[in-house]
């Protein structure tokens, strides 16, 4: 898909600012809306709702927008969406509903949602694997739900070869491509899994030239005593990192709150910046 260069460049721009502000990292989001919607923050699927950069359906949307709009100056619409007598979100007047939903054709908008959601589900996901979510994991959350994705990969680490158009029939139903090969066959969980790692690498990658942020979550477990979870440069060690942070504030970890840099405070997005700055990003 070809894209106008001055709208992949503000593309580019507002997945790293989502990225910078979030703590989430640059080329999993990249790579996140390359698979979704080709770069097109302006892409509509013909089988669902599903809009914009990140192809959030009206209902997604509407939660995210719910639950982190204020933090990110949508006070109106998150204060506009209510739940309905169904259960569903909605919003009660018809013009500022549309409103709502056209934000996700606004990159900056679509990126900084698609990261605040990323960002809680790999909390949550962490919570329940006891390890650090990777970006594969955020898009199965992404993909299948925060609860599907829960599913699959439990499922996955006591049982990899397991079939996923059998776990997910009604997944599988709509997605044949992801869970069965061309011969028919069902794919395994594991390959599946492998497959949308190397579809998010490959997505990243593709789009040429365009520099990392500069960070990763550390993916070791610290012994620092508070607790500390810290980012990381391309090619830096997690311990260098924190050796970094806490010479840069002269406190602990835990004084300097490291450990939100997944979703941070302004001091600590702050420090996420002079962190990038330092490593020439």
């Amino acid at each position: 898909m070809n894209v106008n260069p001055i709208t992949t460049s503000r593309i580019h721009s507002a997945i790293a600012s989502a990225s910078s502000a979030t703590g989430v990292d640059f080329d999993y989001l990249l790579g996140q809306a390359k698979l979704e919607s080709g770069l097109n923050a302006s892409a509509r699927a013909s089988t669902s709702s599903a809009t914009g950069l990140y192809q959030f359906i009206d209902q997604s949307w509407l939660s995210v927008v719910k639950k982190h709009g204020a933090e990110h100056g949508l006070s109106w619409a998150a204060d506009a969406i209510q739940p309905g007598a169904n259960g569903k979100l909605t919003v009660a007047d018809g013009a500022t509903k549309q409103a709502i939903l056209g934000l996700r054709n606004d990159p900056s908008v679509a990126s900084i949602m698609a990261a605040a959601s990323a960002s809680d589900n790999g909390q949550a996901l962490q919570g329940t694997l006891g390890r650090a979510a990777t970006g594969t994991d955020l898009y199965m959350a992404h993909f299948l739900g925060l609860g599907g994705a829960t599913k699959f990969l439990t499922t996955m680490q006591a049982n990899p070869s397991a079939s996923g158009a059998s776990l997910f029939p009604n997944a599988a139903a709509a997605n044949g491509n992801v869970f069965y090969a061309s011969d028919g066959s069902a794919r395994s969980l594991s390959d599946i899994y492998s497959r949308f790692a190397a579809k998010l690498g490959s997505a990243a990658s593709a789009t040429g030239g365009v520099p990392s942020a500069g960070y990763r979550y550390a993916s070791q477990a610290l012994d620092t005593g508070d607790g500390a979870t810290v980012v990381t440069g391309n090619g830096e060690s997690a311990t260098t990192a924190l050796a970094w942070a806490r010479g840069m504030t002269g406190q602990s970890a835990a004084q300097t709150n490291v450990a939100s840099l997944f979703r941070p405070t302004p001091d600590t997005a702050r420090l996420a910046y002079m962190m990038l700055a330092s490593m020439g990003a």
